[in-house]
Order: C-alpha cells, then sequence, then structure tokens
C-alpha cells in the first residue's frame, strides 16, 4: 500500500500549477478572504442587518486563517 500512496504524491507533484504559483496563489486568497472579512465588520458594504455583516465576516476571516494553516501544513 505504500507504494500506491507514493505514487500518488508523485503525481499529485507533478500535475497542475507549479509549486511556487500555488504558493502565491495561497497567499493572495488569504488576503482576499481577512480583508473582505474585515470590510464586512467594519460595514463597508452597507448591508441593512450589521449582526449578519459581523457573522459573515468572522466566518471569512476564520475560512482565511484556515486556508492559512492549511497552506503552512502543506508546505513542511
Amino acid at each position: 500500500m505504500e507504494g500506491y500512496n507514493r505514487d500518488r504524491k508523485s503525481i499529485r507533484e507533478t500535475t497542475g500549477a507549479p509549486k511556487g504559483a500555488r504558493l502565491v496563489f495561497g497567499i493572495i486568497m488569504i488576503i482576499v478572504y481577512v480583508g473582505v472579512g474585515l470590510l464586512f465588520i467594519f460595514n463597508v458594504f452597507d448591508i441593512i442587518n450589521l449582526t449578519v455583516s459581523i457573522i459573515i465576516g468572522v466566518l471569512l476571516i476564520i475560512y482565511g486563517i484556515w486556508r492559512a494553516y492549511r497552506l503552512y501544513k502543506g508546505m513542511n
């Protein structure tokens, strides 16, 4: 079974975008999620219900942090 996992890993590393491009894209997406989350928290989009705006902002920031964690763990 270990050979199977090794083969899958080598296939995953050779297909798709280069590693540097995935890293840059991941960092940009983290900045976007956290930035838009902050914009929602500060009610820049002028949503009628402030509570909904804050909830969406917090969820976006949490998802941005989760993506940062996954990106960091993927680099090790």
